[in-house]
């Protein structure tokens, strides 16, 4: 078992030019990185074409060409999780456009009238759509919500990465549950 300490000193290691900390890192942080991919495309249901591997591969080439001095782990999974999240919309926007001929037009579609694939692609779509509104009126909750449901990362951790108390991210994941049950209704 690998301690949050242990990738802590690596993370910093490699931000500061030792290109084997990141050698050393991946292994201890992978595992964490598939669940949490496998835990999403779950939630997307089986029409999902992408594989928790493909996903976590293409969130590393993303978070890995940042330029983000990490604090810890649970920042880095916090932009791990941001970076799912942007390879999720733009799967789904792209099957979206293959399936409209190039054309993405986002359209009220009844159950009758959409496959299954279709309405949970746009419900991605308007999740993100509506996560980016909320990112304009209050980013921290905004963050707060990419965490929990994009990482599946826990309230302390959650916590800790927003630099806010547990009590206040249950508050704000009420106020944007709510918030976006409304955006989305």
């Amino acid at each position: 078992m690998t301690s949050a300490g242990d990738v802590t000193e690596l993370l910093h290691a490699w931000r500061g030019g030792d290109r084997s900390a990141l050698e050393r890192l991946m292994p201890r942080l992978y595992d964490t990185l598939r669940e949490m991919a496998a835990v999403r495309l779950r939630r997307e249901g089986p029409v999902q074409t992408l594989e928790p591997t493909a996903l976590v591969h293409e969130a590393l080439l993303r978070l890995l060409g940042s330029d983000t001095d990490w604090q810890n782990r649970a920042h880095f999974l916090a932009f791990a999780a941001m970076h799912m999240r942007s390879v999720l919309v733009d799967h789904a926007r792209s099957r979206l456009a293959a399936k409209r001929g190039g054309d993405i037009v986002l359209v009220t579609l009844s159950a009758a009238e959409a496959s299954e694939g279709q309405r949970i692609e746009l419900d991605l779509l308007a999740l993100d759509q509506a996560l980016n509104q909320l990112h304009a009126e209050d980013s921290r909750i905004a963050r707060v919500v990419e965490m929990s449901y994009f990482a599946g990362m826990e309230r302390e951790e959650i916590a800790a990465v927003v630099g806010v108390s547990v009590p206040t991210v249950d508050r704000d994941l009420r106020f944007a549950r709510a918030w976006l049950n409304r955006v989305l209704s």
